[in-house]
């Protein structure tokens, strides 16, 4: 069963409302979707996120990287040789992880359907049902408290909160978030490199002083400070979450070597696809650091291949999968099913989307 056409597309969702971290504000997903055809009419489907703030990305170069670069050295190669195929991906161009999580997500969708199983049991199949959090973006604290309880009246457990743009504010934020939602609520805090090693230390302690029982705080510093993270993790109490200073392998192993965080975030839209996250994650697990799942502003054609990785994985313990959650509608059927903090994996061949649904709209 070999592949015959690479196709390109975009896929648009609104969000509920504004997303917003310390390093940009969106309003809308705009992202390319990829469509992976063989031989036999079987169809595969990918997205990427043009995230140019993290991965230096754009629609265009993404678009470019796809039609120009990619396609080309995967077209004509049996699906089942899924190995050579994400080899071929990652080798035919330099950075550009977002385009090749897009083709690597289809391909791994295709790889499944041609087995007729559903892609987390080829990979693990570790459990049927994983728990999101969902974001709540930096804002004034009296609208971020607003937002934290509308989403625990949704139905969520755990909270991320997003902070770092102000950081003289960040400790008021979150204390009032805390004071708000609860004990029972599990609050995660992610500064997104918005802070400096010094300022983390300070913010995060007075945390800890005033119990605000933080779960773990992501990315306190700039992503390329691994010496100022390493400094912030010996120096606090609470979990430290690497996230943009990992997209590789080789970052993994220099980031647990130097115990520069105790736990790792996985992103296929960093790691290029699959392939690279399942080794980030068994060199995470090798070394007893757990890892989370992430994502960038996707829809549900990216977060369903993430969600199962996540149940196909032991070792990824913690999920933040809330991308269909923020948008107002859903673009595609199909797929895990997303209700609230619960993701609950279906039978569906692939990664279950309903992708020839998608197509003749």
């Amino acid at each position: 069963m070999k592949i015959s056409k690479v196709e390109v597309g975009l896929v648009e969702a609104p969000l509920i409302t504004p997303f917003k971290t310390a390093l940009r504000t969106v309003h809308s997903i705009r992202n390319i979707v990829v469509f992976i055809y063989t031989e036999n009419g079987l169809i595969g489907i990918g997205e990427a996120a043009p995230t140019h703030v993290i991965t230096g990305e754009t629609i265009s170069s993404i678009r470019y990287a796809i039609e120009e670069v990619i396609a080309p050295a995967i077209i004509g190669i049996e699906i089942d040789e899924i190995a050579l195929l994400s080899q071929r991906v990652d080798a035919c161009l330099y950075h550009n992880t977002s385009a090749k999580a897009a083709v690597e997500i289809a391909l791994y969708d295709l790889w499944a359907k041609q087995y007729n199983a559903p892609l987390y049991k080829l990979l693990g199949g570790y459990r049927k049902n994983i728990t999101t959090d969902i974001t709540i973006s930096v804002n004034d604290t009296d609208e971020m408290v607003k937002d934290s309880i509308a989403a625990v009246k949704r139905g969520f457990s755990i909270l991320k909160v997003k902070v770092g743009k102000t950081p003289a504010e960040d400790v008021e934020r979150v204390l009032a978030i805390r004071k708000a939602v609860g004990p029972e609520i599990t609050l995660r805090v992610d500064a997104n490199q918005g802070w400096t090693a010094k300022e983390a230390v300070k913010i995060i302690s007075q945390l800890e002083d005033k119990g605000a029982d933080i779960e773990l705080v992501e990315q306190p510093v700039h992503y390329s400070d691994v010496k100022g993270m390493q400094y912030v993790t010996s120096n606090t109490y609470t979990n430290i979450l690497a996230d943009e200073s990992v997209f590789s392998p080789k970052q993994a192993i220099e980031v647990i070597e130097k115990r520069a965080a105790d736990l790792i975030n996985i992103k296929l839209m960093k790691t290029g696809g699959i392939s690279k996250a399942q080794q980030i994650n068994q060199i995470a697990e090798a070394n007893g650091v757990a890892c989370m799942i992430g994502c960038m502003l996707e829809t549900k054609i990216s977060v369903s291949a993430a969600a199962h990785f996540a149940a196909a994985n032991k070792n990824v313990t913690m999920v933040d999968l809330d991308g269909p959650s923020l948008c107002s509608e859903d673009p595609i059927e199909g797929g895990p099913i997303f209700e609230g903090e619960n993701i609950q994996m279906t039978d569906a061949p692939g990664i279950g989307l309903l992708v020839e649904a998608y197509l003749a709209r």
